[in-house]
């Protein structure tokens, strides 16, 4: 496995494999990898002939009083992880590297990125956006892989690449869970031995009201308030328990068959989202 920080080299590198014919998929990350991160690998190296992943905390997606300083950087035990597995390149840029003095350009995806986690984190998805635009042209995979836990930054991004017409194709992968149904991040660290107990009421939670979806009973609006007041009663801040439609992650109503709930929410100082998806047959 090769490790490089100079998006010279790695393009270097990249050419050569293109030239012998080879395909390749690109796993991006902020690094602190876990369970989830190595499916998103194993999954493209099932798709793709080379692997390249980057490992990069991207500062311009962390709002004011977030936790950029502190987000755990563990690259030596990321190497490790990566290389485990038959990773063919890790791409660790520093901030200079990715972000040239004066830069002028951003990327901004209207509508799919305002609300939810939008609203909570002004200038957010416009930071993932722009990062991974500049790491899509960077690699210029064929595939590149995401996880579906944050749902609304793989809708943000489909958005994207479809509105630039990137030529890439945006492989999402299912969110991997603990054996309390828990979605893994890596923010998950920062939770005590009783927070991470808690914890696992979010995706109970989700559960629940898909259920109550199901059954059709209960108007929306009445079900993101009865969940919103149990998150509270277990412990949690909820910013917001939405039931929303996946093409575009507005209200949902009774009519829609496709069905997404997001849900974020703080336990101690740690913000956590989940999501479930829903299909409901008329």
């Amino acid at each position: 496995m090769k490790c490089t920080i100079d998006i010279k080299a790695l393009r270097e590198l990249l050419k050569q494999w293109r030239r012998a014919g080879e395909s390749v998929a690109f796993v991006p990350t902020m690094g602190n990898l876990h369970a989830g991160h190595l499916q998103l690998v194993n999954k493209a190296k099932g798709q793709a002939d080379r692997v390249v992943v980057s490992i990069f905390v991207n500062p311009t997606q962390f709002g004011a009083g977030e936790d950029f300083s502190l987000y755990p950087r563990t690259e030596h035990a990321d190497q490790e992880k990566l290389q485990g597995v038959g990773v063919d390149v890790v791409f660790m840029p520093s901030v200079e590297e990715m972000y040239p003095v004066n830069e002028l350009t951003k990327v901004s995806v209207s509508q799919v990125s305002e609300n939810h986690c939008g609203a909570a984190r002004p200038g957010h998805f416009d930071g993932v956006a722009t990062v991974v635009c500049k790491l899509l042209n960077i690699v210029q995979p064929d595939k590149a892989f995401f996880g579906e836990k944050d749902f609304q930054q793989l809708t943000v991004i489909n958005a994207m690449v479809a509105d630039l017409n990137l030529p890439v194709d945006i492989v999402s992968v299912p969110t991997v869970r603990e054996s309390d149904g828990l979605a893994m991040s890596s923010r998950n660290a920062y939770l005590t031995t009783e927070q991470r107990e808690q914890a696992a009421q979010l995706y109970l939670s989700l559960c629940v009201a898909a259920a109550l979806i199901q059954n059709k009973k209960l108007a929306y609006s009445d079900i993101e308030k009865q969940q919103i007041e149990f998150l509270a009663e277990q412990g949690f801040e909820p910013d917001y328990f939405s039931i929303c439609k996946r093409k575009d992650l507005l209200a949902a109503n009774k009519e829609d068959t496709e069905i997404v709930i997001l849900v974020a929410a703080r336990i101690g100082k740690t913000r956590l989202i989940d999501n479930i998806q829903v299909d409901i047959e008329n």
